[in-house]
């Protein structure tokens, strides 16, 4: 069924909308997959806060047009998905890479960030950056290491100390 315009208008600027303020893109190839395997991706989706919608090439062209996805331009050429990242840089790779595991059929096209355009092979790369909640983490172990290592190092002279005492104890004791 073809779309009006005034839904052709809707979807572009639904598609510009989560461009605009998407951290990175992934577009994949979804020729054979069935509408089953499709729900599954579109649920998966979901719950990972990845924005995911198969739009026609010439509307997602204009869609990205203006954003930092614009690079993408020359690269959406077949039946596509396109998979944005709202939350983290890291989740529609992710989605898109974990389902691309089980489901040969699902092939990785281009992938975007920070408006520069990647081959498939950086899917892995993009995929294995740590979410907000592990860079912090990562963040606040790295200053924290510096602190606890002036705290050791402040309490190791009285600490050496008492081990000298109680060894010194324990040779009186068995003499």
């Amino acid at each position: 069924m073809a779309l009006r315009l005034d839904d052709k208008k809707a979807v572009v600027a639904e598609v510009a909308a989560v461009a605009a303020q998407a951290h990175s893109a992934v577009a994949a190839e979804y020729r054979g997959l069935s509408v089953s395997a499709l729900t599954r991706l579109r649920k998966e989706a979901r719950e990972s806060g990845v924005y995911l919608r198969v739009v026609k090439n010439t509307l997602a062209r204009k869609a990205v047009e203006g954003t930092s996805f614009e690079c993408m331009q020359d690269g959406l050429v077949g039946p596509l998905i396109l998979a944005f990242s709202l939350e983290d840089p890291g989740s529609a790779a992710r989605v898109v890479s974990a389902f691309a595991k089980t489901n040969d059929k699902l092939v990785v096209k281009l992938v975007a960030v920070g408006g520069k355009q990647y081959g498939p092979s950086e899917l892995e790369r993009l995929a294995s950056l740590p979410n907000r909640e592990q860079a912090l983490s990562m963040l606040m172990g790295t200053m924290k290491a510096p602190i606890e290592k002036f705290v050791r190092t402040l309490a190791e002279p009285h600490a050496k100390f008492v081990r000298t005492v109680a060894a010194v104890r324990d040779q009186k004791q068995a003499a």
